[in-house]
């Protein structure tokens, strides 16, 4: 590890809880159905995050639990059946039906599993059905697809057959452009998951080598080890810097030339780095802070400053796996402070106290803050944005960059008399 300083914190929390993640999974996976056993509240969760419009056919759902439900009325197993079995009623297409858990007293008490179980027996042929956790008080919102991509790993078949696997979900078009560039390296066997079908599963082995694309899939990675496959370990594909090393440690687990991999990234990074020049220029020198979110912080920040030349305050990350995130925190400068977990009324109170010129925060704390006068960037976006890979770099940046911009014209203007 470098010598950043690590620190833990526990307390009051401001996060997205897992069932966040079904807004990009049941988009990745079309003929998959995310059914999230909970409350109206959660309803409205994904219905708002996911601003679907009132006619669309999302893939998507909750089984809202009713007062006779609550009050010990009904049996709750058998209620869920009887959601799930309307549902398949009405939508023949899915191939594989989620039912995710939620943090509700009584939904809690389900045995999700056993209901899964029990359904894939009398539904089978039909549909698979599968049950991980999104509960806001066991995850943060990028965890719910560690815990979706951990439910399918037991479906994935066995083979010995040597191949790379890039694992997290990506935009189809830069998913696309990373398996393209694999290919001119000779790399002809690429595979993703989650697949773009959830019934089209790659299969895994002792032949398999992983390439994490997002660096929250903890589970997932632990899981897919168990299953043979070898884990590569890489900084995560954000930035020039970042993509680049991590398709050269792909390049590197398959023996392929590294002359061969200088002249076919070489372009592409000419290319980036002249497109990031602008927002360089305004992102150099500013101080940034980092809340805890979404995982995705101690990678940004290595972007962020050694890229574009940001000052690092503090990064805060949920959860710090040190295995998956080795390589990430020996490219961080010297003393940079690392919190792991979260106080969040201390954590403001420093952002306060270091007056840095961009905080990365969740919804919930970015409008309080802009209201304080200190520019904010909503973590959730990461997630919704194509920022992987070298042809994106400029992209990240810009994500970044646009707050400021906002907060120098807002300071600029000034009140006319009528």
């Amino acid at each position: 590890m470098s010598s950043a300083t690590l620190l833990k914190e526990t307390g009051p929390r401001e996060v997205f809880c897992g069932l966040t993640s079904i807004v990009w999974l049941h988009r990745r996976m079309p003929d998959a159905f995310f059914l999230v056993v909970g409350s109206r509240t959660c309803a409205h969760l994904i219905q708002s995050a996911a601003g679907v419009m009132i006619f669309a056919e999302p893939r998507f759902g909750t089984a809202i639990l009713e007062e006779r439900d609550l009050a010990g009325l009904a049996d709750a197993h058998d209620e869920l059946n009887r959601v799930v079995k309307n549902l398949l009623a009405r939508r023949p297409e899915i191939k594989t039906l989620f039912l995710v858990g939620s943090c509700p007293s009584e939904v809690i008490k389900i045995d999700l599993s056993r209901v899964a179980e029990k359904l894939n027996i009398e539904l089978k042929g039909q549909v698979t059905v599968l049950n991980y956790s999104g509960s806001g008080i066991e995850t943060t919102f990028t965890q719910g697809e560690d815990g979706a991509l951990k439910a399918l790993i037991p479906q994935m078949p066995s083979s010995k057959e040597n191949k790379l696997l890039l694992v997290g979900t990506l935009a189809n078009s830069v998913e696309d452009r990373l398996i393209g560039i694999f290919k001119k390296l000779g790399i002809n066997k690429v595979e993703s998951f989650p697949p773009r079908q959830s019934i089209e599963l790659p299969s895994i082995g002792s032949g398999t080598k992983v390439l994490l694309t997002q660096p929250y899939l903890t589970d997932t990675a632990r899981e897919l080890k168990a299953r043979g496959a070898e884990i590569i370990t890489a900084p995560f594909p954000l930035g020039v810097f970042g993509s680049q090393k991590w398709i050269e440690a792909g390049a590197k687990s398959f023996g392929v030339d590294k002359s061969l991999v200088q002249a076919t990234l070489d372009p592409l990074i000419s290319r980036a780095r002249k497109a990031l020049e602008p927002y360089i220029k305004n992102l150099s020198g500013k101080k940034l802070f980092l809340l805890p979110e979404s995982q995705l912080e101690i990678p940004l920040a290595r972007f962020l400053h050694g890229e574009c030349g940001m000052e690092l305050i503090e990064i805060g990350t949920p959860y710090l796996n040190k295995d998956l995130m080795q390589a990430e925190l020996e490219l961080l400068p010297p003393n940079t402070r690392i919190v792991e977990g979260q106080h969040v009324e201390k954590q403001l109170d420093r952002v306060r106290a270091e007056h840095p010129d961009l905080v990365v925060c969740g919804m919930g704390l970015a409008n309080p803050l802009e209201a304080e006068g200190i520019s904010t960037k909503w973590s959730i976006e990461m997630v919704f944005s194509p920022i992987h890979g070298i042809d994106q770099a400029s992209d990240l940046a810009e994500l970044f960059s646009r707050p400021l911009h906002r907060h120098n014209l807002l300071k600029s203007k000034t009140l006319q008399k009528v």
